[in-house]
């Protein structure tokens, strides 16, 4: 109990002091009527809307920056920057653009801006190539009109442009940021420390790692439904810390709320827990293309390679005990690397039985009956309780003999590691929402081959898993109009995914927001929070 007291005592010390770098007044409520202050666990690494391929960052972009079509508040396409778009024929789209719009820098939104920005997001460097179909041509038919132009049918091409930003041409050109921005760049580039949106925030202050400043935009094209004039971001990694800011009303929002907190933050009396299910699955990969494993006692060879050793490691993996114990039952189990909402014949797929036993007699027979050892890489503040999973799955290897060194570290470091173009990373977890919310996005960007065989194909699989079955459906999953047919190629992508042991699906976890009582937003499924639909009351 004394122990117990004096965490409780530093947290809320924590959180004090954090309440004065916020320049916060407790005295003084009246002070932050429209001032909305949040909180996440990591930080805003990069202001360029084309770095990083991460839910809550694009969250943020997404204050600032517009789409051509977003997604409402039911995860539907609606109108943004293209007022209404039509498919004349097969292969070409036609988008008429909205007039009067303008960038944060009081210039013009054209179509020289979207042609701009489709070359640009699908340019080496860019961690979002698969927004825009790569065959596609964009022509301007007049300022406000652009048609894009495709080789071959496709039906879900417009379904990740609410995630594909516009940026302003002459700024890029101006400020030398016509290049994207690499996670792991090391020298930082202008539009990784400031922006030039559309959106209904501007960006005043960006200080990674530390605080974002976003106010309102007076001049935004569009209605609101919200009543900031501000709001604060804050990166705030420990959780007792995080919580006791919630709690004291030092900040509005945080994410994730720890699952073991979720009652007392219920408690409070100022903040819930504002939970649902989410889309997004968390999963395990293997490097499956180097001949060599990395930082492995096994020498001259990849144990990954043997389809028996990937299922061992699939089979020594508890699951449920995962779900139960590490995640509080906050997590549902999978067998797909989609949640079954998006994929209407995910019931007909069951998840391999635990089995350490089997586990131990695959390594045997593998050639590896004393295991082996390699290293795991994990983010400890990206998903809910992530290092925490990566220690339990560590420990259930041991259990067959498997020892892993687990290196756990923040996600800008962990994103740098194991993404484009190092790929260095023997074992890893990660978790995965398709922004197109469609099944092809995991056959092509998780399952997919990294062979160059078509721009973004495997972008997001770490580890290379290759299957050329998996690309050809993937391809034919494109271009089909059949939902019936479609659904048939999809079920068989993934049937050959599990009969090769490619990846090691978790579970899909829940949402776990700790909102202020005096605050109304939105909460999607997709896990992002979307600052124009926030009000907070005096």
């Amino acid at each position: 109990m004394e122990a117990l007291l004096k965490s409780t005592v530093k947290a809320f010390a924590s959180a004090a002091a954090l309440a004065g770098f916020l320049g916060l007044s407790a005295t003084n409520p009246a002070q932050a009527a429209n001032v909305f202050r949040f909180a996440f666990q990591g930080d805003i690494k990069s202001l360029d809307p084309y770095s990083l391929k991460e839910s809550f960052t694009i969250g943020m972009h997404g204050a600032v920056f517009d789409s051509l079509i977003t997604r409402d508040k039911d995860l539907k396409l609606a109108p943004m920057l293209a007022e209404s778009w039509e498919n004349p024929e097969p292969t070409r789209w036609r988008f008429h653009l909205r007039k009067g719009v303008k960038f944060h820098d009081g210039s013009d939104f054209t179509a020289d801006d979207v042609i701009f920005s489709a070359n640009r997001v699908r340019a080496p460097g860019s961690n979002f190539t698969t927004n825009v179909p790569s065959d596609a041509e964009w022509v301007k038919v007049d300022d406000h009109t652009v048609d894009m132009k495709l080789k071959s049918p496709n039906p879900i091409a417009l379904y990740q442009f609410s995630t594909w930003y516009i940026m302003s041409k002459s700024w890029a050109e101006k400020n030398g940021a016509v290049a994207p921005t690499l996670p792991s760049a090391t020298s930082t580039s202008y539009a990784a420390l400031h922006e030039n949106g559309t959106g209904p925030f501007i960006i005043t202050e960006h200080q990674p790692g530390v605080r974002t400043v976003f106010k309102k935009n007076p001049n935004y094209w569009g209605k609101v439904e919200s009543n900031l004039d501000e709001a604060v971001f804050t990166t705030i990694q420990n959780d007792a810390t995080r919580v006791a800011a919630l709690i004291s009303g030092e900040v509005d929002w945080i994410d994730p709320v720890p699952l073991q907190d979720a009652q007392r933050v219920n408690a409070s009396g100022t903040a819930t827990v504002m939970a649902g299910p989410e889309l997004r699955t968390i999963f395990l990969g293997m490097d499956q293309s180097r001949d060599e494993l990395k930082d492995s006692n096994v020498k001259g060879k990849n144990p990954f390679k043997d389809v028996r050793v990937r299922e061992a490691f699939y089979r020594a993996i508890d699951e449920e005990t995962i779900a139960k114990r590490v995640m509080r039952g906050q997590a549902v189990p999978s067998a797909l690397l989609i949640a079954p909402v998006l994929f209407p014949r995910a019931s007909e797929f069951k998840r391999p039985e635990y089995d350490p036993k089997r586990a131990k007699a695959l390594l045997t027979e593998a050639g590896y009956p004393d295991g082996f050892s390699l290293g795991m890489d994990c983010p400890n503040d990206r998903y809910v309780n992530d290092e925490a999973i990566c220690q339990a799955v560590v420990s259930m290897l041991a259990r067959v003999g498997v020892k892993v060194n687990l290196n756990a570290q923040p996600k800008a470091k962990y994103f740098a590691k194991v993404l484009a173009p190092a790929y260095d990373t023997s074992f890893y977890l990660v978790g995965w929402t398709p922004s197109s919310q469609d099944s092809h996005n995991i056959l092509f960007e998780i399952a997919g081959c990294r062979n160059g065989s078509k721009p973004g194909r495997g972008n997001w699989n770490l580890g290379n898993y290759c299957n050329p079955k998996v690309d050809a459906l993937a391809d034919s999953v494109e271009a089909e109009s059949d939902q019936t047919k479609r659904n048939a190629q999809i079920k068989e992508g993934f049937d050959t995914i599990q009969a090769d042991w490619g990846f090691i699906p978790l579970h899909q976890q829940a949402l776990a927001w700790g909102v202020s009582k005096k605050v109304t937003l939105v909460q999607r499924p997709d896990n992002m929070l979307m600052l124009y639909w926030v009000s907070k009351q005096p």
